[in-house]
């Protein structure tokens, strides 16, 4: 049976908020926590979008959950940067911090005012950058010139006992067998069921050894209507195939192209559900898939009622 761990969606909730609600995440049961790494949400609706390492320090220093975040390396963060900013959190923490490295969004990355270049080169600038914050973390002074990542004469002081897991997010097959070959782990999203075993199945072939965890979106409310206007208020701009998601820069540009999205292509990347009996036998169909860790993400922006109901049926539930 997986550990069962609390998403924090920096997109949606205000940092100070967003502490309150992964300390009671914690009170409520929850094993363990990760968070987004956002400069934009998804929607103008949404909000917010604090800075995840700021916060990863003081939730790390208020919980004793282990915590890990999805990072985007080589533009707009160096990954001499990433490097020295996960070896603190670990040095800190020890055994609770994780990353997953990603080749990033460009509604994120676009703020340097760099060229937003193709997935094949931004794959390319993904594993330099892993292989220079894994010299940095093993107390190399590294000098590095590839083909997009350049590095001077960089050593980070400040290194942990043991480095923190470098974790690979794959929303496709070929992404997964590439991070088969560099990550400790990998990390996806729910979508339908084939399509997730068949990114598990690439990880696994391609000789990924590390654990697999999932994140799960959810909106659960009292009544089916209520579930869905929630999805739909703050999560309709997530379902776009490919290269949307990642090629398209703003929130405002996210939202006119989420206009028309209909309730069921939103029902693909969110579970709706008026039921913790529905979404426990959702959720065991997944476990089947293999995962060690599901990260819950309720998709609303007030996680009290969803904090409350994991404590007291969901969570309980998924133990028995």
């Amino acid at each position: 049976m997986p550990r069962y761990g609390f998403h924090a969606s920096h997109e949606q909730i205000a940092p100070s908020q967003l502490l309150r609600d992964v300390q009671q995440a914690e009170r409520a049961g929850f094993d363990m926590a990760m968070c987004s790494d956002h400069f934009a949400p998804w929607s103008t609706r949404q909000g917010h979008s604090g800075f995840a390492w700021s916060w990863l320090g003081a939730a790390l220093a208020t919980t004793n959950l282990r915590f890990g975040t999805v990072n985007a390396p080589g533009q707009r963060y160096h990954p001499a940067i990433v490097a020295q900013a996960s070896a603190t959190l670990a040095e800190m923490f020890p055994g609770r911090f994780w990353v997953a490295l990603g080749s990033g969004q460009n509604m994120n990355e676009h703020i340097t005012g760099a060229k937003w270049i193709g997935k094949d080169q931004r794959q390319e600038r993904l594993e330099e950058s892993v292989e220079v914050i894994r010299r940095l973390h093993a107390g190399e002074e590294v000098t590095y010139r590839g083909r997009h990542v350049t590095v001077e004469r960089a050593r980070v002081y400040s290194l942990p006992p043991e480095p923190p897991a470098l974790i690979g997010p794959a929303l496709s097959p070929a992404t997964a067998a590439r991070a088969a070959t560099w990550a400790d782990g990998l990390v996806t999203i729910n979508t339908e069921l084939d399509a997730m075993r068949e990114i598990v199945t690439a990880y696994r072939e391609n000789g990924g050894p590390g654990p697999l965890a999932l994140q799960v979106h959810v909106s659960i409310a009292p009544t089916m209507s209520e579930a869905r206007d929630i999805a739909r208020d703050q999560w309709q701009n997530h379902p776009f195939p490919e290269p949307i998601g990642h090629d398209t820069a703003t929130p405002e540009d996210f939202d006119l192209i989420g206009r028309f999205v209909p309730d069921e292509a939103i029902a693909g990347s969110v579970v709706v559900t008026d039921s913790v009996s529905g979404l426990v036998e959702q959720l065991r169909e997944y476990e089947q898939l293999g995962f060690d860790e599901v990260y819950l993400h309720h998709v609303a922006q007030d996680q009290g009622p969803f904090l409350e109901l994991a404590e007291r049926e969901l969570l309980p539930a998924l133990r028995s």
